[in-house]
């Protein structure tokens, strides 16, 4: 029952997508087939990411209560067994109702198969898997220092899935350049889509840039955890 409410909510986040293709032909410059195969990578990329790491943001109530401690004295990784604890198997229905959305999406655009979209269309959910799980475990090691830091993490995690599932184009100035590029949330979906859409970029990017995402991806997983280093160092020399 929890998978089926869970792909539920999928079904309403693609569903928020759509319901803009009532007002406008386009968003962005790209058409409504073109926007779902963007949501598709983006949120096979986040809901993956969710299953595989969403339990770490439960940190901060292990933190709280102390039950962290019990963790780190077992000889085990401590990432590992918070990743363990609690696994939630209803985020399947997200992860099933994502690739469900993504298959439609590479059907309804007619990608004209090449080695190189192949690899692309393989490549893509797995980098922004790794990107979003990244985010998730930054965004829990905050905690180490302020434990009610949820709502800020949240703002990375969630407020950047809501962010690639539209095309960049859409946004601009400051906002663009922060999250899309700063952060590297232009990296999840919206290059790889141009890859796989045979489409150049709007905004002029140099042809090297769509084929970044492994590496923004290998970046934000290295920061990441270097920061959860960090933050477990902390915890223990508190004793907190």
């Amino acid at each position: 029952m929890d998978v089926v409410a869970s792909a539920a909510f999928a079904l309403l986040d693609i569903l928020s997508v759509l319901v803009l293709f009532l007002v406008t032909p386009s968003l962005g410059g790209f058409a409504p087939a073109e926007v779902l195969l963007v949501a598709g990578l983006a949120m096979v990329g986040f809901s993956t990411a969710d299953l595989v790491t969403g339990n770490v943001e439960r940190l901060r109530h292990y933190v709280r209560t102390g039950l962290l401690d019990a963790v780190l004295i077992r000889p085990l990784g401590v990432l590992p067994q918070l990743l363990a604890i609690d696994f939630a198997p209803r985020r399947l229905g997200r992860v099933a109702q994502s690739l469900l959305l993504l298959v439609i999406a590479l059907s309804v655009v007619d990608v004209s198969w090449t080695p190189q979209r192949v690899l692309t269309a393989v490549l893509a959910p797995v980098v922004g898997t790794v990107f979003f799980g990244s985010l998730f475990v930054a965004g829990a090691t905050v905690a180490f220092w302020w434990i009610e830091s949820g709502e800020v993490a949240n703002a990375f995690t969630y407020g950047g899935r809501d962010f690639t599932v539209y095309p960049v184009t859409i946004y601009a100035g400051w906002f663009r350049g922060l999250f899309a590029y700063g952060l590297g949330f232009a990296f999840v979906a919206y290059y790889p889509a141009l890859v796989l859409l045979d489409r150049p970029d709007p905004l002029g990017a140099p042809e090297f840039v769509r084929w970044l995402g492994p590496v923004v991806a290998a970046v934000a997983a290295g920061l990441a955890w270097l920061a959860w280093r960090a933050g477990v160092r902390h915890y223990r020399s508190t004793g907190s």
